[in-house]
């Protein structure tokens, strides 16, 4: 969430009940890529094993970066 907040990209990121993360980022390019960036590896306490990036069409819906209650299947 602090990367986020410095990179001043909005969005949302969530803990999944299978212990997968997921998160919607939107900003512009530079900053979006540099959010990627930084998932892709996580935090230092973090194992990334795997990881997916899906690129849409910006559509400006978030007025900031916000952490989501784990999502329910």
């Amino acid at each position: 969430m602090e990367r986020a907040v410095r990179l001043g990209v909005t969005g949302w990121v969530r803990n999944l009940p299978d212990g997968r993360v997921e998160t919607v980022i939107e900003g512009e390019e530079e900053t979006a890529q540099a959010m990627v960036e930084f998932c892709r590896k996580g935090p230092p306490s973090a194992v990334v094993t795997d990881f997916r990036v899906e690129w849409e069409q910006f559509r400006g819906e978030f007025a900031n970066f916000k952490i989501r209650n784990t999502g329910r299947y």
